[in-house]
């Protein structure tokens, strides 16, 4: 069974953060917008200000008086930055890097043929290209272009972003039809335009949807499953922007005619279609409906109705492998007398469920120990592959189900200790590839043979910065509350541990996310190369030890996610690696507030903060864009119970006009539909009218990663490290 969920609908149900890669973009993290009238200037109130704020006019995302204060403020920015003594220097590198033509072309495997989207100084929106297997292992592919989005652009007089594609060819078809997602600008709502993958061309009078955040799932080449915004209003969306039905959708129907199959509520997240394919060519099909961030429940969808998946709402399916069903457990589990613990990965026979639609008996097929966590499971033709952490380490393992009984485990080679992913597999093809990197080692693709257990290099990343001399360490600071909190450090091996090294620290801590070693171009050349040291968080809030980790900061615990990332710069600072003026903090999105709640609690402690398309204004964060899909990770502002926590460390309501903060860099978005740009507008209106310096710099376009294309990706990062350097390294540096 392949199990297919549209790429917008799995940024709804998940979070993740990328690493400070000029490939990515800063964080993903699920969106509704709201408009508030515009109001003139007044002065700051105090602190609660959730109902007598005097800036929401910059909620206006376009409002004429709000787009004149960021393009005033961008103006003077952009000035300050750029007349920094290495921009040009770190611009020249980002363009370098984000253009440079010898990035590994990840792709997907279909029919033998490789696909691959890419971006370079030429391809500024991006091809869609595809070539064979054989040509794809050589040095130099020979490509054929599926999709000119430049041209496109072009041909339409439109802003189009890539964001995907959903592509179908049933069992015995000749043909493999797709929907490719089209972005205005990079946001999250999309349209979605049927594509014929053979042909290299849109269908004439094919499936088409308006703008909305929304999921397709085929079911066969007439048929699609739809959820979106019915109305083109926002009344069948829920509070979170997401759709609150799925809908069956025929070929020659317009979208209207759909006929409504599942309906969910409007406090719900958002309800999501998908579709399955078994391996006798049988589809089924149905919804995910997640009322919460965290739990969701899986339906199938048939003559009967609607039939629940038996597992619990805090839980993920995965692939199935020789009809066994995966699943992944983030709460506990008790099934008869079998006792199943938050983190596992069971299974249990598809087949007998769609028959009999009750759960049939449920096996343990992996247990993480403390110091692990599980990823995911993906399903090839040959094998089962398990993604995990492993002290924050990845690692990869096989699985197989006995002859007696019971699953085992068998190690995948791989060439060191660092991030290891599986980078493709599909249930249809027997080719897999496995990704791997470190802090210091360059992506390497590799290709894993199932026959005989191994995995072989296929194409290496070139070094794109110079590594002597520099190492990294694992060093672990204790919270306030004893915990022990693990981060990285790369640095030089010949540090002086007097507290003059420049350092960047990031951080994420939020929604199970992850932040594990991988190998930054950006980082190396603007950063290391110039001698800072890097280092990386493994917070809680993350997913780094599992579900526990992640909820050991949920709503009012969330203090103990920001004391952990104050002992690691505190431990920086006690072990001589920096002081305070030497040292700076970055994150984005939940990292964002991360970044806020510093700059407010301990603003003595950094001399830089990067805050990332944050959020920042935590009393009317549920009322803005997706904001409410977040409740169950950060709390609702209208409970009584869980207001005062909020009110705490909320930084916008905690801004103090007479505190001494560091001068701090605001980046954000005009385009970005999940969380809203008036966030840092609002945050860096108080630091102007207080009289505090600042900067801020919204990209027009670029949606949550704060640029659409390639070189607006590299701009950003030259402004963020020439922002740096001009503050954590000595005023001599640069000669």
């Amino acid at each position: 069974m392949r199990f297919t969920l549209s790429a917008v609908a799995a940024t709804a149900l998940m979070a993740a953060c990328t690493s400070l890669s000029e490939d990515t973009p800063i964080v993903e993290e699920p969106a509704a917008e709201v408009s508030v009238e515009a109001e003139a200037d007044a002065a700051i109130e105090a602190p609660d200000m959730a109902d007598t704020d005097p800036y929401l006019w910059m909620e206006e995302v376009e409002g004429e008086a709000a787009l004149a204060w960021v393009n005033a403020q961008n103006e003077r920015s952009l000035a300050a930055i750029k007349g920094s003594a290495v921009y040009d220097d770190n611009y020249a590198k980002a363009v370098d890097l984000a253009t440079s033509t010898d990035r590994i072309p990840y792709g997907s495997v279909r029919d033998g043929l490789v696909y691959n989207f890419w971006q370079d100084e030429t391809n500024v929106r991006g091809l869609w290209r595809r070539t064979t297997l054989d040509s794809y292992k050589t040095d130099a592919p020979e490509w054929e272009t599926v999709l000119d989005f430049d041209q496109l652009a072009a041909d339409e007089d439109k802003n189009w972003v890539f964001k995907g594609s959903n592509c179908f060819k049933p069992q015995g078809a000749e043909k493999t039809l797709c929907f490719v997602s089209l972005s205005d600008g990079g946001k999250d709502a999309v349209i979605n335009r049927e594509f014929d993958l053979d042909a290299k061309a849109f269908v004439d009078g094919g499936f088409e949807t308006t703008e909305a955040k929304q999921g397709l799932a085929w079911i066969d080449h007439d048929t699609v499953l739809v959820g979106t915004d019915w109305g083109n209003d926002g009344s069948t969306l829920t509070e979170s922007g997401y759709p609150t039905s799925v809908r069956l959708w025929k070929r020659g129907q317009s979208l209207d005619e759909a006929v409504e199959l599942y309906v969910g509520d409007k406090t719900d997240v958002g309800i999501w279609p998908w579709s399955s394919e078994l391996d006798d060519g049988t589809m089924i099909y149905g919804a995910v409906d997640s009322d919460t961030f965290f739990t969701r429940t899986y339906y199938v969808l048939d003559d009967a109705g609607a039939t629940a998946f038996p597992i619990p709402k805090k839980s993920s399916l995965g692939g199935d492998y020789k009809g066994w069903q995966f699943v992944t457990l983030q709460e506990d589990w008790t099934v008869g007398e079998q006792e199943f613990q938050t983190g596992d990965l069971v299974a249990f026979n598809l087949k007998a469920f769609l028959e009999t639609k009750e759960l049939p008996p449920v096996d343990l097929v992996f247990r993480a120990n403390e110091r692990q966590a599980v990823n995911g499971v993906a399903v090839s033709k040959s094998a089962a592959l398990l993604s995990i952490n492993e002290n924050v380490a990845g690692k990869i393992l096989r699985l197989e189900y006995s002859e007696e009984g019971g699953w085992d485990t068998i190690n995948v080679p791989l060439p060191g200790t660092g991030q290891a992913g599986i980078a493709f597999a599909d249930e249809d093809e027997d080719t897999v590839f496995l990704n791997y990197e470190g802090f210091l080692s360059p992506d390497t693709l590799l290709t894993y043979d199932a026959d005989t257990n191994t995995s072989t290099g296929l194409k290496s990343l070139p070094a794109k910065f110079n590594t002597d001399g520099l190492t990294v360490q694992q060093m672990e600071a204790t919270s306030a509350d004893g915990t022990k909190v693990p981060y990285f450090v790369v640095h030089r091996e010949d540090i002086t541990l007097d507290g003059s090294t420049p350092t960047l620290l990031y951080g994420y801590g939020g929604f199970e996310v992850s932040l594990r070693p991988s190998y930054s171009g950006g980082i190396g050349r603007m950063w290391l190369e110039r001698g800072g040291a890097y280092v990386l968080a493994n917070i809680r809030g993350g997913g780094e030890f599992g579900p526990a980790w992640h909820q050991a900061g949920l709503k009012g615990n969330r203090q103990r996610i920001f004391d952990d990332f104050i002992a690691v710069g505190e431990d920086l600072i006690d072990k001589g690696v920096t002081k305070p003026e030497h040292l700076g903090i970055m994150g984005g999105s939940n990292g964002g507030l991360l970044m806020g709640v510093m700059i407010t609690q301990r603003p003595d402690l950094w001399n830089a903060v990067v805050i990332q398309v944050p959020l920042l204004d935590m009393l009317r964060y549920h009322k803005l864009l997706a904001g409410a899909s977040w409740v169950d990770e950060y709390g609702d502002p209208d409970n009584p119970e869980e207001r005062p926590f909020l009110e705490k460390i909320s930084p916008y309501q905690n801004f103090d006009a007479s505190a001494d903060y560091p001068t701090p860099l605001f980046v954000t978005s005009t385009k970005d539909d999940r969380v809203h740009p008036g966030h840092a507008r609002k945050m860096a209106k108080l630091f102007e009218d207080a009289g505090k310096p600042f900067l801020y710099y919204e990209n027009i376009d670029g949606g949550h990663s704060a640029a659409a294309n390639q070189k607006e990706r590299a701009k950003r990062t030259a402004l963020e490290f020439s922002y740096l350097y001009d503050r954590l390294f000595p005023a001599d540096a640069a000669e």
